[in-house]
């Protein structure tokens, strides 16, 4: 889908959603796996919850969780995905040579396991384009970036941020729709489900420094 073709779809559809399950994270570190749980059906979530610390272990990732690490979770539960990534490597953030070693690993290991990751930027627009017509998206942002226009959470944080630059906050979310020229997505540190921004804020959020861009489109069957 083009640039013209995309703008010209969502601006015709007026509010579309994917409905999917809100799971919050329990720690600090497992936003992205939130992520995950809200993409599997109840009998895999379930499966996931009960073998919680034996998955974790075998996938290998223990309290660092990398985009790569979401999709070898995607591809478990049989989730058609694809990754796309402006570094199929660990960012020069992480100074950690065990991490950085794994996370080259499982990039180099992805093909021969079904998954698809795809080097280059997709922008917003594409992405949005992908969640109106194919299937929800995790994005991995910049937290202190990304605030809500409907329930203002973070609004004044992200306008300082913006204004006055700050430390990088990884954080993963779920884009699932388009509403009255916003996009829809589920935040897993935050208690009600559903979360509104602007095409604008969402790509600054997703473009700082750290992000890599990294996406993970979902099919959905």
């Amino acid at each position: 889908m083009t640039s013209n073709e995309s703008k010209f779809y969502m601006r015709s559809i007026g509010t579309f959603k994917h409905n999917i399950t809100h799971i919050r994270q329990r720690f600090d570190w497992d936003c992205g796996i939130a992520c995950i749980l809200m993409i599997l059906s109840e009998t895999h979530r379930k499966e996931f919850y009960d073998d919680f610390s034996r998955i974790c272990l075998e996938e290998g990732f223990g309290q660092s969780t990398w985009t790569i690490d979401l999709c070898y979770l995607l591809k478990r539960f049989h989730i058609k995905h694809r990754m796309y990534t402006s570094s199929q490597a660990a960012n020069n953030r992480c100074h950690s040579k065990e991490i950085v070693d794994r996370v080259r690993n499982r990039f180099t290991n992805a093909p021969y396991n079904g998954i698809k990751v795809m080097d280059g930027v997709l922008s917003t627009k594409q992405l949005t384009a992908h969640v109106v017509t194919a299937g929800p998206a995790i994005a991995l942002v910049d937290a202190a970036l990304l605030s809500c226009d409907w329930c203002k959470h973070n609004s004044l944080q992200s306008e300082f941020r913006r204004i006055f630059g700050g430390i990088y906050q990884g954080h993963y979310i779920v884009v699932v729709g388009w509403s009255a020229g916003k996009l829809l997505y589920h935040n897993p540190a935050r208690k009600h489900q559903l979360c509104a921004t602007t095409l604008k804020r969402l790509h600054a959020a997703r473009s700082a420094p750290g992000t890599d861009y990294d996406v993970i489109l979902i099919y959905c069957p």
